[in-house]
């Protein structure tokens, strides 16, 4: 399976490395692919790192102007010349989406693909990874767009909320018929 995971280039405690090694890790030693950002810097090479380490493939993707940190020694690595390519990309390559920690960008990236769910663009599974709370306030919110009338389609048929990395690994492999 080829997972797309939308996450953070920034450098970043332990509370938040830990359960992204960890989602890595088993990523990697399920033989699946880590498609993502391309960046070999913060977050990012954490789960680079991870997939890599335990067998898996990664395939990034970046943008021209953060060629300079992309990982070299990827098994693929695409440069595009916009974020919005990279984002279409990085889609297009993928089985399935994880959320993790992250900043506007890694809003922009989740809140695009659930629009595309929401409109029956794709039926790809998607699981916000929400370590530490992160996301406890984007969940709040989705639950108020939801009651308030605002998603056509259920909140659960969205996104899945797992606390733990192995829960969303677990969400994933069942989502895509993997056992």
């Amino acid at each position: 399976m080829n997972i797309c995971v939308f996450l953070s280039a920034a450098d970043l405690d332990e509370r938040y490395t830990r359960p992204a090694r960890e989602f890595a890790e088993l990523v990697g030693a399920g033989g699946h692919t880590l498609v993502w950002g391309g960046s070999d810097v913060g977050l990012m090479k954490v789960v680079a790192d991870g997939v890599h380490e335990t067998g898996g493939r990664l395939l990034g993707v970046t943008v021209d102007f953060l060629a300079a940190t992309a990982r070299e020694g990827a098994d693929e690595m695409v440069v595009t010349e916009s974020l919005a390519e990279r984002k279409r990309l990085l889609l297009a390559k993928a089985d399935a989406v994880v959320i993790m920690v992250g900043g506007t960008g890694t809003l922009d990236e989740a809140t695009e693909i659930l629009e595309l769910k929401k409109h029956g663009h794709t039926a790809m599974p998607v699981v916000l990874l929400n370590t530490e709370g992160f996301y406890d306030g984007l969940k709040e919110q989705f639950r108020r767009m939801e009651d308030e009338g605002f998603l056509p389609v259920p909140l659960t048929d969205l996104v899945f909320f797992a606390e733990e990395p192995v829960g969303a690994l677990a969400y994933l492999e069942e989502s895509v018929g993997i056992e």
